[in-house]
């Protein structure tokens, strides 16, 4: 056997053992196996024997390559191989090769997506899946909840939402709160960006603020189905500054809850830029501060009324059809809808039919207007129903005419009850069809809890009055008149209206406002 021997410039390491240990190897251990040996020898020899070692395959390393490099030399070429021969279970790729398969990966993706309609313009720079397989559970998934490949390209960024660490734990959360599985694909529709919002940082906190708006945790569910949008609301922002405005002008805070359930769509108004001019312009139009906000607490969705695209040209609609400029606070105030509906070819088409069956003219349309705005949204065939019930009375069309324009809910009416009311008339009351002409607001008077009860007073004391005299008055004014002996000249009451006071009866909670003063101007 040849044994390398250590030359070349390379001087070997002086003293490799210690004197007092070298009989130990000549005392008859030659057997001990390298184990047993180094339990035997001190630890700087075993250092030593290590380096002695290591010297030797560098050495012979050396030695190799260079034999390698004389005789073979036509076989010298760079290969990556580890220290001490054999080649390397791993190598690594560059940079550069990475990022080119990086790059067919992802363009097999597109190929995929466009395969399938998908465009993927918009993805460039987010991050996706690496391979078709992932990509296509993905989909698959978002099909699975009723998204269709439009609504996908309606908001192809959905697509950077990973299925388990996105969209089953923002799902999850969501079925949890009580949103209705059913309701999940216009949520989804209305609301994608949802699905890359963190359940603790960007939901949670929305949910609670919500409920410290006093809206009942049984109604978070409805809220979200109405107006997922929410979810997306800085907390600080939008939603705290539209509540205080409400409060500022009015709004009851033991109503805010319920006024955001019924239209969470609040939250997200500006309210320099929508609630604000809103209200003033009612306020410009004659309705007080504080009625208005007692509308918004029964119909808080007239701040969804476009001012400029419906409130106002409505506005000047109603003008136009000779509705009194003085009248329009009664008319918002009764019927607020008809500043928000498409209200012109309404009036137009209401004004012909009445003009066509009972030949009413422009200037008794407006007073119809002013009576019953809701005349407006009234369809064609009960209107007829209840003018051929009137004719079938008795009334001719002058009579009804009059009648109509004088109490405009003859047109609205139950019939059935009308008919009842109509026979207690004829048959008990035994007055004459002109009685009715003069009061047409009879028909609206409740027969069992105020007709008959008051014509039998009347009868019992032999008094002769107007139908006016007897029913349009208060239950109290009624027992006063019942005092009389004899009515030498009726007391004339105004014909019933609406009262914009009824609007701004006083409220236990409202004590002086934190937010009466409260100022805008930074909103916009």
């Amino acid at each position: 056997m040849r044994v390398m021997s250590i030359s070349g410039g390379t001087t070997a390491p002086a003293s490799l053992f210690a004197p007092t240990e070298m009989p130990i190897l000549a005392l008859g251990y030659s057997k001990l196996s390298a184990t047993a040996l180094a339990l035997r020898l001190p630890c700087n020899c075993m250092r030593r024997m290590r380096l002695v070692t290591k010297l030797k395959y560098s050495v012979a390393d050396r030695t190799s390559s260079a034999s390698s490099h004389v005789d073979s030399p036509a076989e010298s070429r760079p290969v990556s191989r580890r220290r001490g021969g054999g080649s390397s279970l791993y190598i690594r790729p560059s940079l550069s090769v990475m990022k080119k398969d990086r790059e067919e990966m992802r363009e097999k993706v597109y190929e995929f997506l466009r395969g399938i309609g998908i465009v993927p313009d918009e993805l460039d720079g987010l991050e996706l899946p690496v391979t078709v397989d992932v990509m296509r559970e993905r989909i698959d998934f978002l099909h699975s909840l009723g998204l269709t490949i439009e609504d996908i390209n309606n908001y192809p960024l959905v697509l950077g939402c990973s299925v388990k660490k996105n969209m089953i734990p923002v799902l999850d959360y969501l079925g949890k709160l009580g949103v209705r599985k059913s309701t999940f694909t216009q949520f989804l529709r209305r609301y994608p960006q949802v699905l890359h919002a963190s359940v603790v940082v960007d939901l949670v906190p929305v949910i609670k603020y919500l409920e410290g708006m006093d809206i009942k945790p049984n109604d978070i569910p409805r809220v979200l189905e109405r107006y997922p949008e929410v979810l997306g609301f800085k907390l600080e922002g939008t939603m705290s500054t539209s509540v205080a405005y409400l409060v500022g002008i009015g709004v009851s805070r033991r109503e805010v809850g319920g006024v955001l359930t019924r239209y969470p769509e609040i939250l997200g108004m500006r309210v320099g830029r929508i609630i604000k001019p809103f209200v003033e312009f009612l306020e410009s139009s004659g309705i007080p501060r504080l009625a208005v906000a007692r509308l918004i607490e029964k119909k808080p969705y007239i701040l969804g009324f476009g001012l400029d695209e419906k409130v106002k040209p409505n506005v000047k609609s109603l003008e136009e059809f000779n509705v009194r400029r003085t009248l329009l606070p009664s008319i918002i105030a009764q019927y607020p809808d008809i500043i928000g509906i498409d209200l012109e070819p309404k009036l137009a088409n209401q004004r012909s039919l009445l003009n066509t069956v009972l030949d009413v003219d422009p200037n008794d349309f407006g007073r119809i207007v002013e009576k019953m705005p809701q005349v407006v949204s009234l369809t064609k065939g009960p209107m007829l129903k209840h003018v051929d019930f009137l004719k079938d009375c008795g009334f001719s069309l002058e009579q009804m005419r009059k009648m109509i324009v004088g109490c405009p809910q003859l047109l609205a009416l139950n019939i059935d009850i009308m008919k009842l009311s109509f026979d207690y008339f004829q048959i008990d009351m035994k007055r004459s069809l002109e009685d009715l002409v003069i009061f047409p607001a009879f028909f609206t008077y409740g027969l069992e809890s105020t007709v008959k009860p008051r014509h039998k007073v009347i009868a019992k004391k032999g008094l002769k009055c107007s139908l006016s005299w007897m029913l349009n008055c208060s239950d109290e004014k009624f027992e006063q008149r019942m005092e009389y002996d004899t009515i030498d000249m009726e007391e004339m009451e105004t014909e019933p209206s609406f009262d914009m006071n009824s609007l701004m009866q006083p409220r236990n909670d409202e004590s002086g406002s934190d937010y009466e003063d409260y100022d805008d101007s930074d909103d916009d």
